[in-house]
């Protein structure tokens, strides 16, 4: 077997997830090894999009680690700046489409009936008696390699525009927060709700990625849902935006590409809620 094929099979894919990862960090684990290029702290920081980021039920956690694999790729391929967070948002894209299309639902939420207001019991009664956890094997198995192809096909358009900089809500959030380039191009393809889909807050979703990134650098053993200082992150979040946690819901509407991103960004648009998050 090719060894491409091998990295993103249904075997390597389930391995990864029993081996103690969550949804998040094993799609970003999968396909960091397709493109040869393990990034094993970036990994373990996107634990906590499992559950739909930080267990609120929002997108799919897969979701949120293909994004991230795919901005690392965009870096790759086209360096820093403008042009690589325009490709990863593209890509971005693709994965929330291919997603939808193969699951009919993006939300955690919509997939597994499961958020953080779950009890035990029916936590218990999904994923052990129902077969939930297997579940969320096959999906993962059958997405893989599914975005793999997307993330490539993405890049395959040369006519993908890359208007000034800023891009991207979540990789400014990046830049004010002291990350590398590469670490900006990364958060990118997060912006709008994920690929522009309005759902739950890029930006958000960055910040909580930055916090598990550092707090692994200083030396946690490891980052979780319970982590105190990303609780923190969302506390001041939803305070500034009346407790809404979807793009589309904050802003009023969706966006139509990255221009249309890039050009609400320029403008001031959610400047109040970068500053809080880069605090």
């Amino acid at each position: 077997m090719d060894k491409t094929l091998k990295s993103i099979s249904g075997t390597r894919t389930v391995g990864a997830f029993m081996n103690g990862r969550a949804c998040s960090d094993t799609l970003f684990y999968v396909l960091n090894r397709a493109f040869d290029k393990p990034m094993n702290t970036e990994e373990r920081a996107a634990m906590p999009f499992a559950g739909g980021m930080m267990q609120q039920g929002y997108q799919c956690g897969m979701i949120w680690g293909g994004a991230l694999a795919a901005g690392a790729q965009a870096f790759r391929l086209s360096g820093p700046g403008a042009r690589a967070h325009a490709m990863a948002i593209a890509a971005s894209q693709s994965l929330v489409e291919s997603f939808r299309a193969m699951n009919k639902n993006i939300n955690c939420l919509e997939i597994t009936d499961m958020d953080k207001s779950s009890t035990t019991w029916e936590m218990v009664k999904y994923f052990l008696i129902k077969g939930g956890t297997i579940g969320c094997f096959r999906m993962a198995a059958r997405y893989a390699p599914a975005a793999f192809d997307v993330i490539n096909a993405a890049f395959s358009d040369t006519t993908i525009e890359a208007p000034a900089a800023p891009v991207s809500c979540s990789a400014l959030l990046a830049e004010r927060l002291g990350m590398s380039p590469m670490h900006e191009s990364m958060a990118a393809g997060l912006a709008g709700g994920i690929g522009l889909c309005g759902g739950a807050c890029g930006a958000l979703g960055a910040a909580i990625w930055i916090n598990g990134l550092k707090r692994l650098a200083e030396g946690a053993d490891k980052i979780d849902f319970h982590d105190p200082v990303a609780a923190k992150k969302i506390d001041g979040f939803i305070k500034t935006t009346n407790f809404e946690f979807e793009c589309s819901r904050i802003v009023g509407r969706k966006f139509q590409d990255v221009a249309d991103h890039a050009a609400y960004v320029q403008g001031g648009g959610c400047a109040n809620i970068i500053e809080v998050l880069a605090r």
